[in-house]
């Protein structure tokens, strides 16, 4: 369909490539041409706009064939227009100038005339054809027929239609006829499936004997060999025992020539080292010995030592205090009998002992000043 668009009382047209546009004003043609574009006043313009691209139209129709069974044909037309100017006069392809529309069906009626006329031919040639031979050489004939009757018919170029292909996409029977069509040829297919099934089961019961007498076969070389390998495992058994006997006895006798050097090698051991703590001991009890008699000659010399310092020393405190008066040995005799005796916690003197003391203190005051 042509876009069209208004301005100010004008239209402007826009027609697709695939589209012939036909413009008349006043009745004189003034636009006739695919894809083109003009501006036009709606009031005064006739337009017309005729597809010229590839059409495909499909049918489906029943027939009769010379046996009287139904068949349904499914085809398809190819066609197009090829003389615009032609078909603009023998249909109604004109379209309305406001908005582009189709004013009548020029296609429906481009699709019944080549229905009707493509219907007639393949009717004409089913009607002479039986069921068998329209399922087996129908389509083809059928065909043919159509694209003649179409090429031939005087009107489809009168009107500016030429065909471009037909083709017959399907011949097919009632569905009960097809079923019944189909049958022998099914008991057929499944008898040559069964014959190959029990042919398959033959040979495999074959393949089955076969195969259980290579079982068995393959047992008896099986308990054959287990027998060989029964007094294989009996000669080998007994070898190894022998053997192991052997080893054994070699084994017991270096075991108790080793055990007979280890005893001598331990006793002679035992023997060394006898010897060597009884050595040790006797340098042992020698040397301590030694130790004793030095450790008692030190203990004398220091005994003796000892003994002259402390004498010196009670001979040196005694010269010392042979030269000091009585008083003075009075008052260090308390001075040590107070640091040795224990902690006394009170003191109670009583008037006659402090009479005493303090009488004799005044006397050796007195002695004193007078000396």
């Amino acid at each position: 369909m042509a876009d069209i668009t208004r301005r100010l009382g004008w239209r402007h047209l826009r027609g697709a490539p695939t589209a012939h546009v036909r413009h008349h004003r006043s009745g004189r043609l003034v636009h006739d041409g695919p894809g083109l574009s003009f501006w036009y006043r709606s009031l005064s313009a006739s337009l017309s706009e005729i597809p010229v691209d590839d059409r495909e139209l499909a049918m489906t129709f029943h027939a009769r064939t010379s046996d009287f069974q139904d068949v349904a044909v499914q085809a398809t037309v190819t066609y197009r227009v090829s003389d615009p100017a032609t078909a603009a006069a023998r249909l109604d392809f004109s379209i309305d100038p406001d908005t582009g529309v189709w004013r009548g069906a020029p296609l429906e009626q481009l699709s019944t005339l080549l229905t009707e006329t493509a219907q007639q031919h393949a009717l004409d040639v089913l009607a002479r054809t039986t069921l068998a031979s329209a399922l087996v050489d129908g389509v083809a004939a059928v065909r043919e027929r159509v694209a003649g009757g179409l090429a031939a018919e005087p009107r489809l170029p009168a009107t500016g239609i030429e065909i471009v292909a037909v083709r017959v996409v399907a011949l097919r029977p009632e569905p009960e006829v097809e079923r019944a069509l189909r049958t022998p040829a099914r008991e057929q297919i499944q008898q040559e499936a069964d014959k190959a099934t029990y042919e398959r089961r033959a040979v495999a019961v074959e393949r089955e004997r076969a195969i259980a007498e290579n079982e068995l076969a393959s047992q008896i070389e099986l308990a054959r060999r287990e027998e060989q390998l029964v007094e294989q495992r009996g000669t080998n058994a007994r070898r190894e025992a022998e053997e192991r006997a052997a080893a054994d006895a070699v084994k017991a006798g270096a075991e108790a020539a080793r055990t007979g050097r280890l005893t001598e090698a331990e006793a002679e051991r035992t023997v060394r080292l006898a010897e060597a703590e009884a050595a040790r001991s006797v340098k042992l009890a020698d040397a301590e010995a030694a130790r004793q008699v030095k450790l008692a000659g030190a203990e004398a010399r220091a005994a003796r030592d000892v003994g002259a310092a402390r004498a010196e020393a009670q001979a040196a405190w005694l010269r010392v205090h042979a030269e000091v008066d009585t008083a003075t040995l009075h008052a260090l005799t308390a001075t040590r009998l107070a640091e040795n005796l224990p902690r006394i916690e009170s003191v109670t003197v009583s008037p006659d002992v402090l009479t005493g003391l303090l009488s004799r203190l005044g006397g050796a005051g007195t002695a004193g000043d007078s000396a």
